[in-house]
């Protein structure tokens, strides 16, 4: 939500400091022509055009910031093509106000088609650019265990060692998403935070039309993931199960590993100079004679 109402405060400032305070220096690629050229650059229609742009996006992003705090969702995709289009826009419209390109016909003068070429270059490169970010938010993230813990890939992932988890159960279904406060969604591809009904704020790794969702705890937070498909998924929580029985079996072997040395250690503590063991506690002797000797 923040998110969104930062960048349009970015957008507006922006746009009245070329727009209305006629800050032109501001205008990229402008303040590096040499006087000559800028005297053909109708920098005013420029600094309109880009001043409507920014107050456009700045709009946009208002909406957004505000369905969000309203508990709306919204995907993520729909301010990215906003942006991404009416960029592309602004880009190819200022070209018309440059005279150096255009002659007072609207005809390109002789060589303007070489700069032509390097706009078109920006053009395809923001393109590819938006469409590559969108097919990786909807790609499943990549999560593994491993001997350290459960590795979650990608943006807003981390490693949760596998001492650090005090839970891990399987879900049927999600839990009642209230907002996204700081992750994408795109299409059923929910990827970062949220906050939930039912367990407050929460990672999530999931796609929604694939069940089931495993939820682990880990230092406090709760974490939600799934596979691509259900399959998958049980198999992972299965390992996750397996990693965990495994770090409370060790964790219990060295429990009693240090009982028997500090039970030896009172043994030690109560034999006389020259003499046999004084077990004064019936107890300690009774588990002593019971109790194998520790292995090391």
């Amino acid at each position: 939500m923040w998110f969104w109402f930062g960048l349009a405060a970015l957008l507006l400032v922006l746009g009245l400091l070329v727009h209305v305070f006629k800050l032109y220096f501001l205008i990229s690629g402008y303040n590096t022509m040499p006087k000559a050229k800028r005297e053909k650059v109708d920098v005013r229609k420029v600094a309109r055009l880009i001043g409507l742009w920014s107050y456009a996006n700045a709009a946009v992003f208002t909406v957004v910031g505000i369905l969000l705090a309203l508990d709306v969702p919204v995907p993520i995709a729909v301010p990215l093509v906003f942006f991404g289009v009416s960029m592309l826009y602004l880009l190819v419209r200022a070209q018309k106000y440059d005279g150096n390109l255009f002659d007072e016909h609207g005809k390109l003068r002789p060589g303007a088609g070489k700069q032509l070429v390097a706009v078109g270059a920006i053009l395809g490169a923001i393109v590819i650019a938006v469409a590559v970010f969108l097919f990786y938010l909807s790609r499943p993230t990549e999560i593994i265990a491993t001997d350290d813990g459960l590795e979650i890939s990608g943006m807003y992932g981390s490693t949760l060692g596998w001492d650090t988890i005090t839970e891990a159960e399987l879900l049927e279904e999600l839990p009642t998403i209230e907002m996204r406060t700081n992750g994408s969604a795109v299409g059923p591809h929910l990827r970062g935070h949220f906050r939930t009904t039912e367990y407050g704020q929460v990672r999530l790794f999931v796609n929604a039309d694939v069940t089931p969702f495993i939820l682990v705890e880990s230092n406090g937070e709760i974490v939600i993931v799934n596979l691509a498909t259900s399959a998958e998924t049980k198999d992972l929580f299965r390992q996750i199960e397996d990693a965990v029985a495994e770090r409370d079996r060790a964790s219990s072997a060295r429990a009693r590993t240090q009982q028997n040395f500090h039970d030896l250690g009172r043994i030690e503590r109560t034999v006389p100079s020259g003499g046999s063991p004084l077990v004064k506690d019936a107890k300690l002797h009774e588990r002593i004679h019971q109790r194998p000797s520790p292995t090391v």
